[in-house]
């Protein structure tokens, strides 16, 4: 039942169809926004409309941002010999928190998972393998969530990977099981980080 009007009811429905916002939460955003002054509602449509048409892939390491090249793959002080495999932007993000790690990443947009019907070819493993023969590699650090579908990428990295001489290692399980790396706090990324194991 509409209660509202047309405009609100669809904010919510776009609201609600954001991860992890339910009705309740998508109701209460809307709310928030209506009531907000008009220069702060516009500012925040532009900042969605500026980051959707700006934002694209770094070339080298997949990773979103503003330019062609991110700003850790264009870092000349990192160790571009060692590269950490992740899943996600936000699990870089959290790694680079830690301020623990040197190298330069490589991020995959998701994990092989066949329930779900993602393949190696729906992730960015063939970018991964590209830059592994244009680059002078020493290490592959997989840092894959440690879940089922994190810890079938992993194997599968490890597979294509260890044939071509290239050390392969895990990060250590100080991550809880079935967690995700985004919510894991600086200590125990970094524990996980000095504990891996070669594959």
């Amino acid at each position: 039942m509409n209660f509202y009007g047309n405009y609100i009811t669809r904010l919510i429905e776009e609201l609600s169809s954001l991860p992890s916002i339910g009705p309740k939460s998508a109701q209460r955003l809307a709310f928030y926004i209506i009531g907000m002054s008009q220069e702060k509602a516009e500012s925040l449509a532009n900042a969605i409309i500026e980051a959707k048409k700006n934002i694209k892939y770094c070339s080298v390491c997949c990773n979103l941002s503003d330019e062609d090249i991110c700003p850790v793959c264009a870092n000349s002080k990192r160790d571009h010999s060692t590269i950490m495999v992740v899943e996600d932007p936000r699990d870089m993000a959290a790694y680079e928190k830690t301020k623990e790690f040197k190298g330069v990443y490589h991020v995959l947009h998701g994990a092989i998972s066949p329930m779900t019907g993602v393949g190696p070819n729906d992730i960015r493993i063939k970018e991964l393998l590209d830059r592994i023969q244009k680059e002078p590699v020493n290490e592959i650090i997989i840092a894959t969530n440690p879940n089922v579908e994190g810890e079938a990428t992993a194997m599968y990295l490890s597979r294509l990977i260890k044939p071509l001489g290239i050390k392969v290692s895990r990060i250590a399980n100080g991550v809880p099981v079935g967690g995700d790396l985004e919510y894991v706090d600086e200590v125990t990324l970094s524990r996980a980080l000095e504990g891996r194991r070669q594959m």
